[in-house]
Parts: C-alpha cells; sequence; structure tokens
C-alpha cells in the first residue's frame, strides 16, 4: 500500500512540473512611445505596441489600464499562441486638458512573464494658436 502511495506522489510530483515548464512570456518591441510635440487642435493622438509570446504556452492579456482617464488602451482578448504577436493600442485625448507635457502610464497584466508590464506614453500638447481676425 504504501509503495502505491509513493508512486502516485512521484507521478503527481512528476506531472507537475512539466505542466510548470509550459508557461507564456510576453515581449515587448518597445515599452514607451513620445508623440513629440503637437497642436491641441489635433488632440487626440495614436500609438500601438507590439508584442510577441516567446514563451511555450499560450498568451493572454488579463487586463491593461491607463492611469488617466485620457489614455485609453484596447488590446488583443484571444489568446495569443507561442511565437504569435499582438498589439495593444493606446489612444491619447488631450481634449480639455491643459496644454504642456505630459506622461502617462499603461499597467498589462498577464498570465505570463513578467506578469506586470508598464507602457510609456508622453508628449507636448501645445495651445491652439488664436483665430486671426
Amino acid at each position: 500500500m504504501k509503495k502505491i502511495i509513493v508512486m502516485t506522489m512521484m507521478l503527481f510530483a512528476c506531472i507537475s512540473y512539466a505542466a510548470a515548464q509550459q508557461q507564456a512570456e510576453i515581449k515587448f518591441d518597445k515599452v514607451t512611445h513620445d508623440f513629440g510635440t503637437f497642436s491641441e487642435e489635433s488632440s487626440v493622438q495614436s500609438c500601438t505596441f507590439s508584442f510577441t509570446n516567446v514563451g511555450t504556452a499560450p498568451l493572454v492579456i488579463n487586463q491593461a489600464i491607463a492611469s488617466c482617464g485620457c489614455t485609453v488602451p484596447s488590446y488583443t482578448k484571444q489568446p495569443i499562441a507561442p511565437g504569435q504577436k499582438g498589439e495593444i493600442k493606446v489612444t491619447y485625448n488631450g481634449k480639455g486638458k491643459f496644454p504642456g507635457h505630459f506622461k502617462k502610464t499603461i499597467t498589462v497584466r498577464t498570465n505570463g512573464t513578467p506578469e506586470m508590464t508598464r507602457l510609456y506614453i508622453e508628449g507636448t500638447m501645445t495651445e491652439a494658436s488664436e483665430q486671426k481676425q
């Protein structure tokens, strides 16, 4: 009886170890984007962060949260197979915001390693030129 219990425990340990070896891993092409200088008249700016699943299991993005309501991330909802690419599109809307430099953070949480990655966008919005009379 002891042999059966020991063998069962060893089998469970081996299966658990093998399953732990399969893990998704996210790798971004870049983690910062600079919009440069743009006018308040064109206050909506967008960029795309591309990533690859360099792990051995499907990658799932659980959430992408911006540090401010003026920044909206949208991301690939389907699992990303190993070796495949995905995107996170980030839109900044400076309408109604004070002109000047800004830096915003997007926190991305996944089922892989690393579990959390921070993406950054920044730029400088200049005041709209006054209408000439």
